[in-house]
């Protein structure tokens, strides 16, 4: 029987979860499966991946095929190269010890490089709360700058009162022709 080692869709729509199967080739997406491995979601951001390794190995050992989607998974996982490294030892290439050493580094260099992205995003994140914060507070001055001006008289427009005379206002116009 050809196994697949693929993903079955879960979640609503715009909203996508995927658990990862070993699968029957023949079966549909989201049908019947042989067994559940972990689970993928690209909604969080770096996605967020849960898969029993040991599992997945043994059944990639086995001869189950991954889909591309499921390929560059258990690529960014760790599997493919752990595989890779024991075919190296069955080769005789190098020995357990040495491919145990060349997986836990490539395992740090994968944790740093997965740990960086997240503290970039969270400062990416906080600065740009910043600018939107900032970017609000000089819109209300303006609007504050804006409303006392419109209630305010411009200062050339103000009246000066000036005395009145008594006699001038008591002439006719009948005197002034």
């Amino acid at each position: 029987m050809a196994t697949k080692i693929r993903l079955q869709r879960f979640g609503k729509k715009g909203k996508p979860f995927y658990h990862v199967v070993v699968a029957d080739s023949r079966a549909p997406r989201d049908g019947k499966f042989i067994e559940r491995l972990g689970s993928y979601n690209p909604n969080t951001n770096p996605a967020t991946i849960l898969l029993d390794f040991d599992k997945t190995l043994d059944w990639m050992n086995k001869g189950a095929q991954p889909t591309d989607t499921a390929r560059a998974i258990l690529s960014y996982k760790g599997i493919l190269y752990k595989k890779h490294l024991q075919g190296g030892v069955k080769k005789g290439a190098f020995d357990e010890a040495v491919a145990e050493a060349r997986f836990e580094e490539w395992l740090k260099g994968k944790e740093n490089k997965i740990s960086d992205k997240k503290e970039t995003l969270a400062s990416n994140s906080a600065e740009s709360r910043k600018a939107a914060l900032a970017a609000e507070a000089k819109k209300k001055e303006e609007i504050a700058a804006a409303i006392v001006a419109k209630n305010t008289p411009p200062a050339d427009e103000v009246v000066e009162e000036t005395p009145v005379d008594s006699e001038s206002s008591e002439e006719t116009p009948a005197e002034e022709a």
